[in-house]
């Protein structure tokens, strides 16, 4: 188990530097996205359209944040159970999908994509919405307004601490 600092800029050339159990510091551009913003993620995909981010190399956070407070890049923004884009994570670590971040277990299905991508799976502390906040430095929903909470928001993390669940050589600490 070992430290490491990342930024989500390096996550495509991570050829098995990260492994289950080491504690990852990550810092630079991440997408919130939950269940509704995936079902609209497939719609375009399916309708022929682009997503409304650049999904290789990226990192999504599987978060909706709170409102924010004044004085604050955002409010709270803890993880959400992560199972429950279990059925769309395949694809999109497919299309480029370097690393998800939520709290759980995965399907069998999402640790066979991570390691046919050399993906990483990271989980956040949840219940501690309030602390991860103060590691987010802005924050701009780029698309799906009105689903609220649920939009998908461009965050920027500041040494957000994680801890790697599954990494792309089947290391998995969930089993």
């Amino acid at each position: 188990m070992k430290e490491i600092h990342l930024n989500v800029s390096e996550l495509s050339s991570l050829s098995g530097t990260v492994s289950a159990g080491d504690r990852v510091f990550l810092s630079g551009t991440v997408y919130t996205a939950r269940d509704a913003a995936h079902k609209r993620f497939f719609e375009l995909l399916d309708g022929g359209s682009s997503l409304p981010f650049e999904i290789d190399g990226a990192a999504i956070y599987y978060a909706g944040p709170t409102p924010t407070p004044e004085g604050m890049a955002i409010g709270s923004c803890g993880p959400t159970t992560s199972s429950r884009m279990d059925t769309y994570a395949p694809r999109l670590l497919d299309l480029g999908l370097k690393c998800m971040i939520g709290k759980g277990e995965r399907s069998d299905a999402v640790c066979d994509a991570i390691v046919r991508n050399n993906a990483l799976y990271l989980c956040a502390v949840g219940g501690a919405g309030a602390l991860a906040a103060m590691c987010i430095t802005s924050c701009e929903v780029i698309a799906f307004e009105e689903l609220g909470c649920e939009s998908v928001k461009k965050l920027t993390f500041n040494n957000f601490p994680l801890i790697c669940a599954i990494d792309g050589k089947g290391g998995n600490l969930f089993k």
